[in-house]
């Protein structure tokens, strides 16, 4: 579910029409809605109230402050991968002890930063980065908390981009060496073990490769704590999927995913740690263009938008499926034909669907690619030396731009030109 609706014949973010939002802020725009945001948290929430508990967001799904000042007041702690996201976090007003450090290359500085700043626990994804951190936490007179990352070896059936369970991939430990790992971290100074982590991928449409991985998760609890470690903290990652279309089967709620945990490990009396991204962001924001022109080819017509890969690259990157519907909404029994839905960049990639059934469409007018509130804002790029995408959050009758579309001259003003040229 999401707050994008028709209403009187335009589409709207809650209540705020999209024309409106184009009229003032211009096209392409990410528009978020704080409904949508706020209902696909507190579900999460809701499926694990039946234990003590942390709903992480995965800041890398969408980093915007106002987005994580939103989450983080509702009681959101992030999961986060880099210093750039740390930074983040805390600008946002989330405490240290709500921030998990996931990633497979933390740098020393990043451990530095963390450790001054407040940390919640570093996911170790390797026995270099544990003795890095070892000597880094040593060294500032702390101890860091660490859950390890063990990789189940399970396959997530999700796209190969973004599977990270697999033994192939490269995120993890083995969980065969888990042991020795765990032996080895409760040896070094500066090191707290407090808890196992696994994430085996996103966008998981099927509950059994969680099944398949907690299962594994709770046999390793059981040994870990044989071994006299204190495993207090079950970090169980996230990578829930949701409806890219909103004529397929809808992936499992929250509430099923939250018993899964809770008959895989509910009896093992730990804290739970989830960290959910796609699912709370994904269908929580639109990217909003307008049609720049109607081009007639041989055998096929292209829609030409003013929106392109390089400010929503998941149809280029991943073939991903993004609903294409008007803002104006098409009268019943209004003929239709298809377009291939296009962007200005000049590469054959920058195509966001081919064959999509549209009511005739002109040059100005909107459409909007719904399911973009997640990894499309963040993986956008300057490519054509097109200024990154503004975006919008909308509460009820009211929007705010969060970030502005930067000018031409703010674009140009970050290069620089050496004096001897």
């Amino acid at each position: 579910m999401d707050h994008f609706n028709y209403v009187d014949g335009v589409l709207h973010a809650e209540d705020v029409p999209l024309t409106r939002i184009a009229a003032e802020v211009g096209t392409p725009v990410y528009v978020y809605s704080t409904a949508t945001l706020t209902r696909h948290f507190q579900q999460f929430q809701q499926a694990l109230a039946w234990t003590d508990h942390l709903v992480c967001f995965a800041v890398k799904s969408n980093s915007n402050l106002a987005v994580l000042k939103l989450l983080g007041n509702l009681g959101a702690g992030m999961d986060i991968v880099s210093a750039g996201e740390y930074a983040r976090a805390k600008a946002a007003g989330v405490p240290g002890d709500r921030i998990v450090f996931s990633g497979v290359g933390k740098t020393e500085p990043e451990m530095r930063m963390a450790l001054e700043g407040g940390i919640r626990q570093f996911n170790v994804e390797s026995e270099p980065e544990l003795e890095l951190l070892s000597r880094v936490a040593s060294s500032m007179g702390v101890s860091a908390p660490i859950a390890v990352r063990v990789n189940p070896d399970v396959d997530a059936k999700t796209h190969e981009k973004i599977a990270t369970g697999k033994s192939e991939n490269k995120f993890g430990i083995p969980i065969a060496r888990a042991r020795d790992v765990y032996a080895r971290a409760a040896s070094l100074p500066g090191i707290e073990v407090v808890g196992i982590d696994m994430h085996i991928g996103s966008q998981l449409t099927d509950l059994e490769p969680y099944r398949q991985a907690y299962a594994k998760m709770a046999e390793l609890t059981r040994a870990l704590r044989a071994d006299g470690h204190d495993i207090r903290r079950l970090d169980m990652g996230g990578g829930l999927g949701i409806p890219y279309t909103r004529d397929n089967n809808a992936p499992p709620l929250p509430i099923e995913y939250g018993q899964v945990i809770r008959d895989a490990v509910g009896d093992l009396g730990c804290e739970i740690e989830i960290e959910p991204g796609r699912n709370i962001s994904g269908n929580a924001g639109i990217l909003l263009s307008s049609v720049i022109y109607l081009k007639e080819g041989e055998g096929r017509d292209f829609l030409i938008l003013d929106a392109a890969m390089n400010d929503l690259i998941r149809p280029a990157m991943y073939s991903a499926h993004h609903d294409i519907v008007p803002v104006a909404e098409a009268a019943p029994g209004v003929a239709v034909a298809p377009y291939d839905v296009v962007g200005p960049v000049c590469e054959t990639g920058d195509t966001f669907e081919k064959g999509v059934q549209l009511p005739g469409l002109s040059a100005g007018d909107l459409v909007a690619l719904r399911s973009a509130g997640a990894y499309g804002a963040v993986m956008a790029s300057e490519y054509n030396s097109r200024p990154l995408v503004p975006e919008v959050l909308v509460n009820g009758d009211q929007f705010a731009v969060i970030r502005p579309r930067p000018t031409l001259e703010e674009m140009l003003g970050r290069d620089t030109i050496p004096e001897w040229l």
